[in-house]
């Protein structure tokens, strides 16, 4: 297969020298002529007309050519040397338009006067010409162009695909981590391009393409570059936008163009980012028009799996939206595998941390074990956000190595929010902040099978004013019923916290978020989850997927108004149980309460063991005095007239559980 692309290249090469050759030569012909042409003729030498008046006072004239009414060419009587040889021919301009009382001037004089037109010479006849074979040049080339397909002509129809050099600096599988099933997968598909007889010698074959599906910043592209480093063959990579322009035909085109860019290099790799961009669903559209990204998927189809081989070309592709993509275009025979690059678990967010932190010093006490089990549900691009936040922490600190408060403070930062010291809030909304998050830390943990509480806090925080963040002990893949009864319960404990103290006319709209947090989850538990009696293990159709427009329409399912009720009666039921039992929690334990939410006006911040020690009736130990923070960068100031939501939603809520 090498061989052949490499003798398809030389024939190309070697036929683009034969036509510069030939032109060269025609050129060179052309010249020549010229040359000899110009060599050939007499010499005319030019003069003055105060020269012409002295030889013709002199009757040395024989014969004068009016060319123009200012020009004049002539024959001496004799060859007269003028310069350096003696000449025969000479021209002249007149300063004056030639009269009758000149020819006649030059009649006394003996001299033989014509008259002529001008005659246009060589290089002339050239200048008029080169407009003329410009034009017809340029047609021939684009209508060849055309010819050879799509929109060519004008360079919308080559693909845009860069091919990975030798001086690029390569990314290999050293530099991957939390996806070690996706890696061994991979690493058979380079395998395969390195030696592909072992694998063909018991009739397999290569497989055509590769699918790898997962949430966004899981490492899918990385992946795709570590292939690329690894394999040591050319590397084809494209985003799926880069196909579809505005001109019709142009992204077939671009299709056609890189797998014929694929097999002049084969064995090679073609990797497409985003390839929902240009694969969706065909017949998605409304009006049954011509649809130009349909055109390119029909001819992505064909390239990949058609009636011409396409032996050698692996196409590695990446999406985040499986669920959208033509089934004609995930069979085997086109995708043959399709690798889910998940969420990393404990180890796997370890280890990514330990390959971003190899570029930064580090400190003896960070222990990269602790930030891992402290950020469940991150994908790689946030913890690699995590570890480049803490090295400019502790660069604003001055500081020679990155320390595990830097860790700390940056894990903080990106799953909480920039802390908002700058914002001055009064002593009353502090202490309607603090009795609203302890609130919700008091329920949670009064609540069997609940995730710990790790830090509470009135610091406002992005958005939020105050912040209750849980964690997990161990990563949760599946969530049962009595969990998810207390987290509804534990989203309603911020709002009962300022009943219960402050009055009912004294709530605010903190507990906006946690509110539609709660009904969101209980809608699911009865519609997708099967957690009602009532409605029982049926899926209604309430599906949070974005509506896909020309599938959706057509398998809509239609819910009956009863259903419809009892749905919302059960949604109903199962909230006011979670409010009333967070209402009983509170109730019981006001006490805890209310220390819970002196600490908060005091320390601000609570983290795991002072929670523990308050929600056991204990008194905190002093806390040590702790550096300054550095400056946060200055937030956005609020329109006259907004206000910042008081309490934000209850954060470290729990991952779309497996199966929905």
């Amino acid at each position: 297969m090498t061989d052949k692309g490499t003798s398809n290249r030389k024939v190309s090469v070697s036929g683009l020298s034969r036509n510069l050759v030939f032109w060269f030569l025609v050129f060179l012909i052309l010249v020549m002529g010229w040359q000899m042409v110009e060599n050939n003729r007499e010499p005319v030498e030019t003069i003055s007309y105060s020269e012409f008046q002295k030889y013709l006072l002199r009757n040395d004239i024989q014969t004068v050519t009016v060319d123009r009414d200012k020009f004049l060419t002539g024959e001496f009587k004799r060859a007269i040397k003028i310069t350096a040889r003696p000449v025969q021919k000479f021209e002249t301009t007149l300063p004056f338009p030639s009269s009758t009382d000149f020819v006649a001037t030059l009649e006394e004089r003996g001299v033989e006067v014509t008259g002529e037109e001008p005659k246009q010479g060589f290089g002339t006849f050239l200048v008029g010409l080169l407009p003329w074979m410009i034009l017809i040049g340029l047609w021939i080339f684009f209508f060849r162009q055309v010819q050879q397909g799509g929109n060519r002509a004008f360079s919308f129809g080559k693909s845009r695909a860069k091919l990975l050099s030798g001086d690029t600096p390569k990314v290999t599988f050293q530099d991957v981590a939390g996806c070690d099933e996706a890696k061994v997968e991979l690493q058979e598909i380079i395998e395969f391009l390195k030696d592909p007889q072992r694998f063909q010698r018991l009739g397999g074959r290569l497989p055509k393409g590769v699918l790898l599906v997962g949430a966004p910043g899981t490492g899918k592209t990385l992946l795709a570059r570590a292939v690329a480093g690894e394999a040591g063959r050319p590397f084809f990579s494209m985003s799926g936008s880069d196909f579809v322009e505005m001109f019709v035909g142009v992204g077939a085109s671009r299709v056609r163009d890189l797998f014929e860019q694929g097999k002049a290099h084969a064995p090679c790799l073609i990797f497409v980012d985003e390839i929902d961009a240009v694969g969706r669903h065909r017949g998605a559209g409304l009006g049954g028009g011509h649809d130009e990204r349909e055109q390119t998927l029909n001819q992505l189809l064909v390239e990949m799996d058609g009636f011409e081989s396409n032996e050698g070309v692996i196409m590695i592709a990446a999406t985040n939206r499986p669920d959208v993509l033509d089934p004609a275009l995930l069979r085997p025979g086109r995708f043959d595998r399709q690798i889910v690059v998940d969420m990393p678990d404990v180890r796997g967010r370890e280890m990514i941390l330990k390959v971003h932190a190899r570029r930064i010093p580090l400190s003896d006490d960070v222990l990269l074990e602790h930030i891992a089990r402290a950020t469940p549900g991150l994908a790689g691009a946030d913890l690699a956000n995590i570890v480049n936040e803490a090295a400019l922490l502790a660069a604003r600190r001055s500081k020679q190595q990155v320390e595990m408060v830097d860790f700390e403070d940056a894990k903080d930062k990106v799953m909480l929010g920039v802390e908002r010291r700058s914002m001055v809030l009064s002593e009353e909304e502090r202490k309607l902040t603090a009795y609203h998050e302890a609130g919700h830390a008091l329920v949670s943990l009064r609540l069997p099978g609940q995730d710990p509480v790790h830090k509470v806090t009135i610091v406002p925080r992005g958005r939020a004013l105050g912040v209750t963040f849980s964690l997990p002990e161990e990563d949760r893949h599946n969530y049962t019923k009595e969990y998810m009864l207390g987290r509804l319960a534990m989203a309603y404990g911020g709002r009962l916290a300022e009943e219960l103290i402050f009055g009912p006319e004294k709530v605010t709209t903190g507990a906006a978020q946690d509110i539609e947090h709660a009904t969101e989850m209980a809608r699911r538990m009865v519609t997708q989850f099967g957690m009602s009696d009532l409605i029982g293990p049926v899926a209604i159709g309430d599906r949070e997927q974005q509506i896909f427009l020309g599938r959706e329409l057509v398998q809509h399912r239609e819910v009956s108004d009863k259903t419809a009720e009892q749905v919302d009666s059960e949604v109903k039921r199962i909230l006011q149980d979670a409010h009333e039992r967070a209402r009983t929690i509170l109730e019981a334990d006001l006490e805890t309460l209310h220390a819970m939410a002196k600490a908060l006006l005091e320390r601000e911040t609570l983290d795991r063991e002072e929670i523990v020690l308050l929600a056991e009736g204990k008194s905190l130990p002093p806390r040590a005095p702790t550096p300054a923070p550095p400056p946060e960068p200055t937030a956005t100031p609020q329109p006259e007239g907004s206000k910042a939501e008081p309490q934000g939603p209850i954060l470290g809520t729990p991952p779309e559980p497996a199966g929905a």
